[in-house]
């Protein structure tokens, strides 16, 4: 059964819109999402939000390091002690159901924790909603792969259907909708 949702597409077509939506509508779910930082319209770098409310730099052009995607320093240490620890702490929660994993790409793919971690959610019993790179590599394949992740693409055409269809996404009878 593909108990495991993650939606993939081209950058700003909107996946984190849906996730965010998508948050709206449960209760009893842990993990993070991302969100943009910009400064007089211009994008500075990346947050990870957690959904319980706590804020760390994922990314950011005025910081200097080695981890690099683009113009953009990776801070691993902060996403560790943010984005990473909020998925442990809903994998050891009992009262979350779903874990929000915004997202599995190539500047959170710099932490081995952070991949250790997903495939603890993914193996769990509670349902993992995320957003997927469509870049290739082998972690992201590996999730593909598996016969418990549905994987949903997302454009400009579909996405507010996607949105819309969660509950009925939820109970696997999205084939006719998208």
């Amino acid at each position: 059964m593909e108990k495991n949702i993650f939606l993939t597409g081209q950058p700003g077509v909107g996946k984190t819109t849906i996730i965010k939506k998508w948050i709206e509508k449960i209760e009893n779910a842990g993990g993070f999402y991302t969100e943009e930082i910009r400064e007089k319209g211009k994008r500075k770098g990346f947050k990870i939000v957690t959904l319980d409310g706590k804020e760390g730099i994922l990314a950011s052009c005025e910081k200097e390091g080695r981890l690099k995607v683009g113009k953009y320093t990776v801070d691993i240490e902060e996403f560790e002690n943010t984005g990473v620890k909020s998925i442990q702490e809903a994998l050891e929660n009992e009262k979350i159901k779903y874990i929000v994993i915004d997202e599995i790409g190539k500047m959170e793919l710099f932490s081995e924790r952070f991949k250790e971690v997903v495939e603890k959610a993914l193996e769990s019993d509670k349902i993992v909603i995320g957003v997927l790179t469509k870049a290739k590599n082998d972690f992201a394949e590996k999730i593909r792969k598996r016969k418990d992740v549905k994987i949903i693409e997302v454009d400009k055409k579909n996405r507010d259907k996607i949105c819309e269809s969660f509950e009925t996404i939820l109970k696997g009878g999205e084939d006719g909708l998208l």
